[in-house]
């Protein structure tokens, strides 16, 4: 049946009504839900003895429900004609006191102030079907007439969709009147009956009329979440970015219950609504496999353990991914748990979750199936904030410590623009403190444990010393370092505990970072390790008019604060020509420069390292599993790694030479196995090379 219009401007013409009542008849058109899930709000704002007006009445039902139940003083408009005899026929014996009136919304035949409420259902989306300037001088001629028909404290209820002109015009015009505003959304539950007809959210905006005072401080409230309980906010671009976010969660919602991903990432948060927190309680990832699955297998939920959103397999696509093929269910929702908010017990998480991932459940799931919670281990982990502050550089960020696997902590630095990155990790133990007199037993502390390296990338570079020509005369000499970067300074105190004859320079642009990295980390300074609060450009560029083949290694890890690039190490100047050539400079004849890359922009990605290859002829590249890091190792001159002379440039790395480069990691491992007292076993570095291949 063609009960659409062939475009919408004509919504708002009274011949386009006359013929599309005339073709529906007496069936009713409830284009935004029935009284059943209205009245809840309804009734909030409009009293049964108040005179209301219900402008664009159509042929709903709403005013008869609310004449039922005993709103007598009910007076409705129509623009057309056709619909107003119908409804004053239909009407005539059970709603006697009820009026229908043939009348213009944007020129009311009304005294001012002659209701106490207006009622609008559709006809302002109805109205304003673009934001063109002849529609907005149309709008703005209705709000006129609403309020001046309406008396001072009146009320003007609006059930709209609040598509974004809309709303940015609601925005516009009520507040700026001094009217106070209150939005509302009608919950999906109650809209269960009439969903499949319209997916998108349906609000109710309240708009309450008071004389406009200057300086009057804007009142302006939302209730989103299903509750009665009303959240007051700043401004009114808070509560248009408040409405989108329902709406963009509604048609996710549509998307995921009509299809699946098929490969896309899809995430949300979830707000609590007892908590003033601008940070999500929960942040949910769903992910799909292509696998068929059994009936029971069809949905799941993941709880990740509070401190472990950052690894890998929770916090990258890829790693989501494999953990859902492995549990083996079509589709797996990855919950994270947020710091800023506390967590009782996996029990309340799930009381808390089960409604909200219901409405994330694949098509065609049985509702009647009971979804699996699942986790790591029975509990939901620990986290504990051992500090908070702020960079100039890189704004906030904390100092944690998590429980990983087997009750291991960690203590993690988390630069909050990006939480789910760890910055820097350590390994934290028990240490014995000095016993006091008198007492049975000395008490412990945690301590960072420096035979530890947290990241896989830094174990490459320091198997990556071995690449050095000469490696084991330094090992037994002299072997100065510059490192830009210092992070919480894991790597340069592992570089420093395990070899007694390197020298390092650390450049670091910020100086909080030093403070954590000294408050924190355990980072020291001697005479062999210097902190240098510099801008690294501009350190390396003065070392090279200086200390000209001064350095034995280069090591470029610090990250970028620019996340538009697809590059974020390193910043985008230090790979440019001017800035490797001064890093060549610095480097001894047979020195080596080691750059960690992490570059998700492949055309970018090929870019960086043919600069690099123009400065640096012979580059070997150890990409990281499961990271987008890969670790360059870049040598001033043309020749295989231990070996003299000028060698022909192969396609690979060649037999000869990984047999040679495996053997001074050898040396290079038994150097620091023997300055350690707590070496990790799990760190063997001769096979931290594996896979190297010739750029």
């Amino acid at each position: 049946m063609d009960l659409l219009p062939r475009s919408h401007t004509e919504f708002s013409s009274a011949d386009y009504w006359d013929r599309f009542f005339k073709k529906r008849g007496e069936k009713a058109f409830e284009w935004y839900g029935e009284y059943p899930e209205l009245c809840g709000i309804l009734h909030k704002y409009i009293k049964p003895q108040e005179q209301a007006l219900v402008v664009g009445c159509g042929n709903s039902r709403l005013s008869e429900d609310l004449y039922d139940v005993g709103y007598r003083g009910l007076t409705n408009v129509d623009i057309s004609d056709v619909v107003v005899r119908q409804m004053t026929e239909r009407n005539a014996e059970k709603r006697a006191e009820m009026k229908f009136l043939q009348m213009d919304v944007m020129q009311m035949d009304f005294p001012d102030s002659s209701f106490s409420a207006v009622l609008d259902k559709g006809t302002l989306d109805a109205l304003m079907p673009d934001s063109l300037s002849e529609t907005q001088e149309r709008v703005t001629r209705m709000f006129d007439e609403v309020g001046r028909v309406l008396k001072v404290g009146g009320r003007y209820v609006i059930i709209t969709l609040a598509q974004e002109h809309i709303l940015k015009k609601l925005m516009q015009y009520f507040p700026q009147e001094g009217w106070i505003t209150r939005v509302h959304k009608v919950s999906d539950s109650d809209r269960e009956t009439s969903q499949k007809e319209m997916p998108l959210p349906v609000f109710i905006f309240v708009f309450t009329k008071f004389r406009k005072m200057p300086q009057m401080n804007k009142i302006l409230e939302v209730c989103l979440d299903g509750t009665d309980t009303m959240q007051r906010l700043s401004c009114e671009e808070d509560v248009v970015k408040a409405v989108k976010e329902r709406q963009h969660y509604a048609m996710l919602r549509q998307q995921l219950q009509n299809r699946g991903l098929e490969g896309e990432t899809v995430s949300l948060e979830l707000f609590s609504s007892s908590s003033s927190s601008s940070v999500p309680k929960y942040i949910l990832h769903i992910v799909d496999t292509d696998t068929v699955r059994a009936a029971d297998r069809q949905f799941a939920v993941f709880i990740v353990p509070q401190g472990r959103e950052v690894e890998w397999l929770f916090a990258t696509d890829d790693g989501r991914r494999q953990l859902a093929e492995t549990a083996g269910f079509r589709r797996l929702v990855v919950v994270s748990l947020q710091r800023e908010h506390p967590y009782e017990t996996m029990a309340e998480i799930q009381k808390e979750l089960s409604a909200k991932v219901m409405e994330l459940a694949p098509p065609g799931f049985n509702r009647k199936i009971q979804v699996p919670f699942l986790s790591v281990g029975q509990d939901i982990g620990t986290r504990t904030v051992c500090y908070e502050g702020t960079s100039d550089f890189s704004g906030p960020y904390i100092v944690e410590d998590v429980e990983g696997e087997e009750g291991v902590i960690y203590r993690n630095l988390i630069f909050l623009s990006n939480r789910n990155a760890v910055q820097s990790q350590a390994r934290m133990v028990q240490e014995n403190l000095p016993k006091k007199k008198g007492r049975r037993r000395a008490g412990k502390k945690l301590v960072v444990d420096f035979g530890y390296l947290a990241c896989q990338h830094h174990r490459v570079m320091v198997a990556g010393l071995g690449c050095l020509p000469n490696v084991r005369e330094l090992m037994d000499r002299r072997l100065d370092v510059v490192l830009v970067g210092l992070g919480g300074g894991g790597l340069p105190l592992f570089l420093h505990k395990h070899f007694p004859k390197i020298q390092i320079d650390v450049v670091e642009l910020d100086q909080s970072i030093l403070q954590v990295a000294e408050g924190w980390f355990g980072f020291q300074q001697d005479d062999r390790m210097r902190v240098h609060i510099a801008d690294g450009l501009i350190y390396l560029e003065e070392q090279a008019k200086q200390a000209s083949s001064s350095s034995h290694v280069v090591i470029l890890d610090v990250d970028s604060k620019d996340v538009t690039t697809g590059m974020s190490f390193p910043p985008q100047p230090f790979v440019e020509k001017e800035c490797l050539k001064n890093i060549k400079d610095i480097l001894h004849e047979d020195g080596l420069f080691i750059l960690n890359l992490s570059c998700r922009n492949m055309t970018l990605r090929a870019s960086v390292v043919e600069t690099v290859r123009s400065i640096f002829p012979r580059i070997l590249s150890k990409k990281i599993e499961d990271e987008v890091n890969e670790i360059l190792f870049c040598f001033p001159c043309e020749k295989d790694v231990h070996e003299s002379g000028d060698a022909i440039r192969t396609a690979d790395v060649s037999l000869e030479e990984l047999g040679n480069l495996k053997e001074s990691i050898g040396v290079i491992q038994k150097v620091a196995k023997g300055c350690s007292q707590r070496w990790d076993q799990t760190l063997e570095l001769t096979e931290q090379l594996e896979g190297l291949k010739l750029v």
